[in-house]
């Protein structure tokens, strides 16, 4: 246990130096889009479509954020059976009523390996729609051959890249020839979670009234989240 607390803070002290202005321009650039109507759609698969839930309807949290769910690509479908379709050439293209990007939306795409069909093929239906795409992903995995048709990466595809710098094989501590102790997902959250907070702060620059949730959980006056789900409903089922 002790190992994996010192493992995990070196990891996040790498991130905090090495994508510090990676973090820093991809919030500039989310807020410009966010102020002028767009929200942030998150898309992951397996583990990776945790973090984009994560995000969601989150105390804290951004309001204009959603969710891309395709339930034949989360765990909850059957672990092996949403690995076996993030890698089918066919997943997205049969699943395209679930996508709806508009003009000033942010896509980020959460994918450590970031070489699987369909976490590529998003960032490029994305890209054809004209929103900023971006990635979650480690480019530690950049010499691991893509299994996209196209012969490109996700970094190949996407306009910004936020590296989590997991290692190939995601443990960070190892037992003869085990590796164990996973982080995509903790690193994963920290990430989002401070791009978030930046995007916020950017924003209170300028708005005086936040697109941020409150707690439900604490009792307060609960109009605040009450308009700003009336604000983005239209985008973004809350239900």
């Amino acid at each position: 246990m002790d190992a994996y607390f010192l493992e995990i803070q070196k990891l996040m002290q790498v991130v905090k130096e090495q994508e510090y202005a990676q973090i820093k321009e991809a919030a500039q650039l989310i807020v410009q889009r966010l102020q002028r109507g767009g929200i942030v759609q998150l898309f992951g698969c397996g583990h990776s479509h945790l973090l984009a839930q994560d995000a969601f309807y989150r105390a804290g949290g951004l309001v204009p954020v959603r969710p891309i769910i395709i339930e034949a690509l989360t765990l909850h479908a059957g672990a092996m059976t949403s690995s076996n379709n993030e890698k089918d050439p066919t997943i997205i293209e049969r699943y395209n009523d679930h996508f709806d990007f508009h003009e000033n939306d942010v896509c980020i795409v959460i994918s450590t390996s970031g070489r699987n069909q369909a976490p590529i093929d998003v960032a490029f239906l994305a890209k054809e729609t004209g929103v900023l795409v971006l990635s979650l992903q480690s480019l530690a995995y950049c010499e691991q051959p893509t299994r996209h048709q196209s012969g490109q990466r996700l970094e190949d595809v996407v306009d910004i890249v936020i590296d989590t710098h997991i290692p190939i094989g995601d443990g960070l501590l190892h037992h003869n020839e085990i590796q164990y102790a996973p982080s995509s997902t903790v690193i994963g959250s920290f990430i989002l979670n401070a791009l978030i907070s930046e995007i916020i702060e950017n924003m209170a620059l300028s708005d005086e009234i936040l697109p941020v949730f409150k707690s439900n959980n604490v009792d307060s006056d609960l109009s605040h989240n009450e308009a700003m789900i009336t604000n983005y409903q239209h985008r973004i089922n809350f239900k």
